[in-house]
């Protein structure tokens, strides 16, 4: 389910069923390396659109946690641990971070729950059907990492 009202409804009526929040991780800089950094949010966005297809009914896409490439290190973590609380309190057991932004590999101890780094593609060159294969390559690696998620017992905060 995604991050829209029609979809909010759905998952009202069902969440019992629905257990794992996943949240992009998208970092934003106009200064340094702008268009990169477009591309970079940009992939993130649609592994996690096509990993949310795949999971529809169990997985919730939240809405893109963004932020300012030059913000502090512990400003970022910490307003995404109070994302995560947030999610968590609320009835989330699983949480999983999706990003292709190496800051948070070098955060990820700190991270309560699963982070999935990913290295950024740029697609817009990429005829259309061999970007789609990337992508599928990309979900048959991702998509066994958070069904054996599940299989674990959610962590306390």
């Amino acid at each position: 389910m995604k991050w829209t009202a029609q979809q909010m409804d759905m998952y009202l009526s069902s969440k019992e069923y629905v257990d794992t929040a996943i949240i992009p991780l998208i970092p934003l800089d106009w200064k340094n390396d702008a268009k990169g950094i477009v591309s970079m949010g940009e992939f993130t966005s649609i592994l996690v659109d096509e990993i949310e297809r795949q999971f529809k009914g169990r997985l919730f896409q939240i809405a893109p946690y963004t932020y300012l490439t030059e913000e502090e290190e512990q400003d970022k973590l910490n307003r995404l641990l109070t994302w995560d609380k947030h999610f968590f309190k609320h009835g989330f057991k699983h949480i999983v971070y999706i990003t292709s932004d190496s800051f948070w590999k070098t955060v990820e101890k700190d991270l309560p729950d699963m982070l999935i780094w990913v290295p950024s593609l740029s697609l817009e060159t990429m005829d259309d059907s061999y970007a789609k294969q990337i992508i599928d390559q990309q979900l048959k690696q991702l998509l066994p990492l958070i069904t054996n998620k599940w299989q674990e017992e959610p962590i306390e905060r």
